[in-house]
């Protein structure tokens, strides 16, 4: 398991993803930083999430460690406000308004059984066949959901039915370290 991010890395990981936006919507193209804290470049999982006035407008981003964290956050940071499928792309003149939440994740492990599913805790990965759903910890406590409602969600997320999770659906729990700019 990698260290914790210190809160001054928790900056340096929201500016990264800020300049990568600034960078991207003035047509520069991909953010390519000097980085040299060595924490920044393990490889981790991480998610970007942008919300414009409070309301989510996009979240993406990798589970598993696949390339140095600064990288997976200026990657995800654009993918999040442009690529995310569910919403119309964002563009500079939401910059100003857009607030950035970054999810450091740790490794996802099988759940032997639902109830081992902390809410507030821990993300799920609920995956069936091919269809596989993430959600991140803190999006069952933004909705009030239980551990019931919080699984069922998964398996929706995964284009599953809402009863999988008791049919035999696999469920991975993670935890993340969640940190916003104000």
């Amino acid at each position: 398991m990698s260290e914790p991010l210190t809160p001054d890395q928790e900056k340096a990981c929201l500016r990264l993803a800020r300049q990568a936006l600034e960078h991207h919507f003035r047509g520069q193209g991909r953010l390519r930083p000097a980085v040299d804290d060595p924490v920044l470049s393990e490889k981790r999982g991480a998610f970007v999430t942008v919300k414009v006035g409070g309301e989510l407008r996009g979240c993406v981003g990798y589970p598993l460690p696949h390339k140095p964290l600064f990288e997976t956050i200026v990657d995800m940071a654009v993918a999040a406000a442009t690529q995310d499928y569910r919403f119309d792309p964002l563009g500079p003149e939401d910059l100003g308004r857009l607030r950035i939440e970054i999810s450091v994740l740790g490794l996802p492990e099988p759940a032997a059984e639902p109830a081992e599913v902390e809410v507030g805790r821990h993300g799920i990965i609920v995956s069936k066949g091919y269809d596989r759903g993430l959600l991140l910890p803190q999006v069952p406590l933004e909705h009030g959901w239980d551990r019931e409602t919080y699984l069922r969600h998964g398996c929706l997320k995964a284009g599953l039915g809402p009863d999988e999770w008791k049919k035999g659906a696999k469920i991975e729990v993670f935890t993340a370290q969640v940190f916003a700019e104000d």
